[in-house]
């Protein structure tokens, strides 16, 4: 079975701690719902458990899946989406070129979901040849949500999924995720808004035990330029 354990996780910049200690444990079919208020280090913790920040401390363990060569897997990054604040398409090509690089790039756990069918999903006509840029914030955020779909992978990393949805769209993506928990998959997902994941553990980091940031040790020095190239267009 996959599982997903943090002990004593720290996370943040640099050296400086934005949350933590971290404790939680998450198997197939869980989800998590990641609270707390501006600067509290919810998009900095998702960033680490995706593996594009180090963590400053404790330990993060997955167990249980396979990476695409079928290997044991090693890290959450291996088998896992990361939706970040940004969407993830680039403006000047088509939609469905978009979802196309994404099937192509990814190792995928599952049968991947044709691009109209995907966009469908989320809600959305057929929107495969036209240019990302020309959509509107909401058709946007939610072809980026297709890629979910395209290119099926366990575990779910979502950072405010449903900015820029408005509550259908937000309802028909809640579908989604619990459909995704109810075939064995794994969401953690940070939001300011409900999710429709009335059955999912709740971590608030307003409670974090560290509540402004401090050294941790020698550390990585990571700037926000680095973040930026290191994010890619994610």
């Amino acid at each position: 079975m996959l599982t997903i354990a943090a002990d004593g996780l720290l996370v943040g910049r640099g050296r400086a701690i934005a949350a933590g200690p971290l404790d939680f444990a998450l198997a197939a079919g869980e989800g998590l719902v990641v609270t707390g208020p501006n600067g509290s280090g919810k998009s900095t913790m998702l960033r680490t458990l995706a593996g594009l920040l180090p963590a400053l401390g404790g330990t993060i363990a997955v167990s249980g899946g396979l990476a695409g060569d079928g290997e044991p897997v090693g890290s959450i990054a291996e088998i896992a989406h990361y939706v970040g604040h940004r969407n993830a398409m680039k403006p000047g090509i088509s939609v469905g070129r978009n979802l196309d690089f994404w099937r192509a790039t990814l190792d995928l756990a599952g049968t991947p979901v044709p691009n109209e069918a995907a966009l469908l999903a989320l809600g959305l006509p057929d929107l495969t040849a036209v240019p990302f840029g020309y959509l509107s914030a909401g058709q946007q955020r939610r072809s980026s949500l297709a890629r979910l779909l395209v290119a099926p992978r366990d575990i779910w990393i979502l950072d405010e999924p449903t900015a820029a949805l408005d509550a259908e769209s937000q309802a028909l993506f809640g579908r989604l995720m619990q459909r995704h928990l109810e075939t064995g998959g794994l969401i953690i997902a940070a939001t300011h808004q409900p999710l429709g994941l009335e059955h999912a553990r709740r971590l608030d980091l307003s409670r974090s035990d560290l509540r402004e940031s401090r050294p941790a040790g020698p550390g990585v020095n990571v700037s926000d330029d680095e973040l930026v190239e290191a994010e890619g267009w994610l």
